[in-house]
């Protein structure tokens, strides 16, 4: 199997934990750095960071001279030339999946560069229209459980055994914006995107979706904004004639405590925060971003390039390493799905 493993923004801490995050991966799995090699041989030997591998990296050169923790929008798009390559990469089938180190969206729109996010960077070049942001974590921490309490390995308690998935309806658009992009439309094609994908990559069956309403209390029968009405419950109504196991509009503060999200394999927050929020609480530093609906498997930190510890030491690569064990599993999945509909073995390796 191979990955590509983009090193995100230089000036960040991607370049240590890309390299951190190799140490004790499995060696059939081969994985590919894209990046400056001149930066990393400097991070790996200022961090002394000696995987029990050898790096396999594919020289990308920087656009300008990099300082730890400084952004710099020369190398905009150097960044962006990184992704490039391992999205061509996975279309042509040289790679088996991508994982990617955190961007800085400032410093790319800065270097002239309009910049959304990974996201919709991904879809646009694989010609997706719907791509869903997942956030996904094997053994989450949960909310109301305290701070030390950690559900067993590969099991979540509060969903009956189940790794905790949050999915976003929106993903990076300002608040404002949010109510008007929700249409009935693109939330019942989100909904056929996250069911097709939880079978097909993550080998559900028949995948039980939650769906936050938008609006407090999910509108309260509208007396707190019509959108749960209007939008939000006929595309549920749309979605379930399809044969798709979805449910709501259901209060997004209800909905994530425990003894109700143990009744669902994913839930469907409307905007990004609404969603992001109670999940990093839970997880943070375990949990995984996939891009669902793309040709591509694609898994990447759910966290940002943390400047302030950029250079020092500091970084943890939990999350990074999350995601490359992520994609070697959606990989496998897929293969197996795949093989169960054909009856031909899957591959291994």
């Amino acid at each position: 199997m191979r990955i590509a493993l983009t090193t995100g923004e230089p000036a960040g801490i991607g370049p240590e934990i890309a390299i951190a995050a190799l140490t004790g991966l499995a060696p059939e799995v081969e994985v590919t750095l894209l990046g400056d090699r001149n930066l990393l041989a400097r991070v790996r030997q200022n961090h002394q960071l000696p995987p029990d591998r050898e790096l396999s990296i594919e020289h990308i050169a920087l656009a300008a001279p990099v300082a730890a923790g400084r952004l710099d929008p020369r190398n905009a798009r150097y960044v962006l030339s990184l992704l490039d390559r391992a999205i061509a990469g996975a279309l042509s089938g040289e790679f088996d999946a991508i994982v990617t180190a955190p961007v800085h969206k400032g410093v790319i729109n800065d270097g002239g560069v309009a910049f959304i996010g990974h996201t919709e960077y991904l879809a646009a070049k694989c010609a997706v229209r719907t791509p869903v942001m997942l956030l996904v974590d094997e053994a989450p921490r949960w909310l109301l459980r305290g701070s030390d309490a950690t559900a067993p390995t590969g099991a979540n308690p509060a969903s009956g055994g189940s790794p905790l998935r949050v999915a976003l309806a929106t993903t990076h658009l300002p608040l404002r914006e949010v109510a008007a992009a929700l249409t009935r439309e693109h939330i019942e094609a989100t909904l056929h995107v996250i069911d097709a994908d939880l079978q097909r990559t993550f080998a559900l069956a028949a995948p039980r979706i939650a769906v936050c309403g938008l609006n407090p209390h999910a509108g309260e029968n509208g007396h707190l904004g019509r959108e749960e009405i209007d939008v939000i419950a006929p595309a549920i109504a749309a979605a379930r004639a399809r044969g798709i196991d979805c449910s709501g509009p259901i209060a997004a503060d209800a909905l994530f405590i425990d003894e109700h999200a143990r009744k669902f394999d994913v839930i469907l927050a409307m905007y990004h925060d609404q969603g992001l929020a109670p999940f990093k609480r839970a997880t943070f530093g375990r949990g995984v971003n996939v891009t669902l609906g793309l040709p591509i498997v694609r898994t990447s930190v759910d966290h940002g390039t943390a400047l302030d510890l950029a250079g020092r030491g500091l970084a943890d690569a939990g999350s990074l390493r999350a995601a490359l064990q992520l994609a070697i599993d959606l990989v496998q999945r897929r293969r197996e799905t795949a093989g169960a509909r054909t009856g031909a073995a899957p591959a291994r390796g």
